[in-house]
């Protein structure tokens, strides 16, 4: 299998998945992955579900370069 330092995942996605489900599958197959969500609405319930499942941190869109690189950094060196 391939591996990736971090996921960045939208909460909102195709009908039928969103990114805490996506999360979800993806943590029984790397039970540590990193990942950032991002969304263009406020942190809702499915975004603090996703969080507490273990993604780090919740980007807002849009966002900057200099945001979301903030973020990765954050999470790839704690």
């Amino acid at each position: 299998t391939h591996t990736v330092d971090i996921v960045v995942l939208d909460m909102i996605m195709a009908p039928g998945q969103n990114g805490r489900e996506t999360y979800e599958k993806i943590l029984k197959i790397h039970p540590r992955q990193k990942a950032i969500i991002a969304s263009g609405f406020a942190e809702d319930d499915d975004v603090q579900a996703t969080l507490a499942l273990g993604a780090g941190i919740f980007v807002g869109k849009p966002y900057t370069l200099e945001k979301i690189g903030a973020a990765i950094y954050k999470i790839l060196h704690t």
